[in-house]
């Protein structure tokens, strides 16, 4: 597939910023189409970044893990997952979009692009950097992409430390159902699976009777974290 002259000098700026060079240049150009592109232009040459995202998705959560597993050996289950989650939030994955103008590259609806500032362009953005994740894992393969998502985590795990922005997110969504609701939220485990030394548990997130969300984990524990972090995105208290 082939890319005009004209696009070809921008995906070279964005790749200029991004400091990596594609192989495959439609990999990258893909991470940057939303399935609303494609609702308008159906002949489109490539793909939606759905599929880039899944991966992406995948691919940053190791790298962040591994990276946080070995960075603090001291550190306990829950401290880690909190890290872990105050990284790759909605918010958290937009910024970086940002920082790395991705905003400018997408490929979206006249409907979309008008709606820049909204909590459906964040969404849109932090999806983008997971496939631009997934086109560089599938591009240069994972060595390559650890090294990029280092970079972030470098600069950023030390401000989210300083800050205290990790706190658990269990603490943060019974403040703010209390302050809305005067309810304090409470677990309840769905369901666990799998064998007794890697049992994988459920837990749903109530507000009074109200189901929220659910969350699934290794522990009780942070089945429970998992689902507070589910419910706040999904009531939109991020």
């Amino acid at each position: 597939m082939l890319i005009r002259k004209t696009e070809m000098k921008d995906f070279l700026k964005l790749e200029k910023k991004i400091k990596i060079n594609f192989r495959n240049i439609d990999l990258l150009k893909q991470a940057l189409v939303h399935r609303s592109y494609l609702n308008e232009h159906p002949d489109f040459e490539l793909y939606h970044n759905e599929r880039m995202e899944f991966l992406g998705d995948a691919v940053l959560e190791l790298v962040v893990t591994e990276y946080l597993y070995n960075k603090y050996p001291r550190e306990d289950e829950g401290k880690l997952t909190n890290l872990r989650a105050s990284f790759v939030n909605a918010h958290s994955l937009a910024q970086k979009a940002k920082s790395l103008s991705l905003d400018n590259y997408l490929y979206l609806s006249k409907g979309e692009s008008k709606d820049a500032s909204s909590k459906a362009r964040e969404n849109i953005l932090a999806n983008t950097f997971e496939a631009l994740i997934g086109a560089l894992y599938l591009d240069k393969g994972y060595r390559a992409t650890k090294n990029f998502i280092e970079i972030f985590l470098k600069k950023e795990i030390p401000k989210i430390l300083a800050t205290e922005a990790y706190l658990d997110p269990k603490s943060k969504f019974q403040e703010i159902a209390q302050e809305k609701y005067a309810i304090t939220p409470h677990y309840k485990v769905i369901s666990e699976s799998g064998p007794d030394h890697a049992k994988i548990f459920k837990v749903g997130a109530y507000i009074g009777d109200e189901f929220v969300t659910n969350g699934q984990g290794s522990s009780k524990q942070e089945a429970q974290i998992n689902a507070a972090i589910a419910s706040l995105k999904k009531k939109g208290w991020e």
